[in-house]
């Protein structure tokens, strides 16, 4: 009932002065219908909860506690092992990782698979975020990847992309010419001590679909 009456006058103005129009293609207007579903039935099972969370963390703002969440439910190889962004911008993502026992080598330091996975994440959240902001639906993919590690990773180990503006040309080009485009991303990890361990580098391929 309550979706159906904000259906026939969502396009209309809900506060007359101000002259606010929420279309039903819009973010808002999604945000709002999830808000609402929340408010008004209570009777829903918590499994459609994380659905609808699912649902809604697409058109919130980007932050690193809401990346840490898309984390939980879409990488939870990488949750589970400690992978963390920290601070999350226009051009620059920072992801920590801890060495423990779940995410360890024989050689008592951290599995180089985990810094993979926490030195891509630094790349791709920065690819993901660019490509929700352009509103177009666009895929992504690593095609390639090189790395190289240079001392044993203890502690909390860093991870930071600084390539963010990278993404910006290839996403306008691929908009304009419906072409592939492919970006070369670095993301280099240090320990406390801030030494250099790993450095690995990840192409990303994306397309306009």
């Amino acid at each position: 009932m309550i979706e159906t009456q904000i259906n026939n006058t969502i396009d209309r103005p809900l506060i007359s002065y101000a002259k606010i129009e929420l279309k039903k293609d819009t973010m808002q207007y999604k945000v709002l219908i999830f808000n609402i579903k929340l408010t008004f039935n209570k009777m829903y099972k918590p499994i459609y909860f994380f659905v609808l969370l699912q649902q809604n963390q697409a058109f919130m703002e980007f932050s690193p506690s809401k990346f840490n969440s898309f984390l939980f439910f879409k990488l939870p190889s990488a949750f589970w092992c400690g992978v963390r962004v920290k601070t999350l911008s226009e051009q620059q993502c920072v992801v920590t990782v801890k060495h423990r026992w779940f995410n360890q080598n024989p050689f008592k330091s951290m599995y180089f698979a985990v810094q993979a996975m926490a030195a891509e994440l630094t790349t791709g959240a920065l690819v993901i975020m660019k490509i929700k902001k352009s509103g177009k639906n666009i895929s992504m993919l690593v095609a390639n990847n090189t790395s190289s590690f240079s001392k044993k990773a203890t502690g909390r180990i860093t991870f930071t992309c600084n390539d963010g503006h990278l993404i910006d040309n290839a996403i306008v080009k691929t908009i304009t010419t419906g072409e592939g485009q492919t970006i070369w991303m670095k993301s280099i990890g240090v320990n406390e001590k801030e030494e250099q361990v790993s450095e690995l580098n990840f192409e990303w391929s994306i397309k306009l679909k």
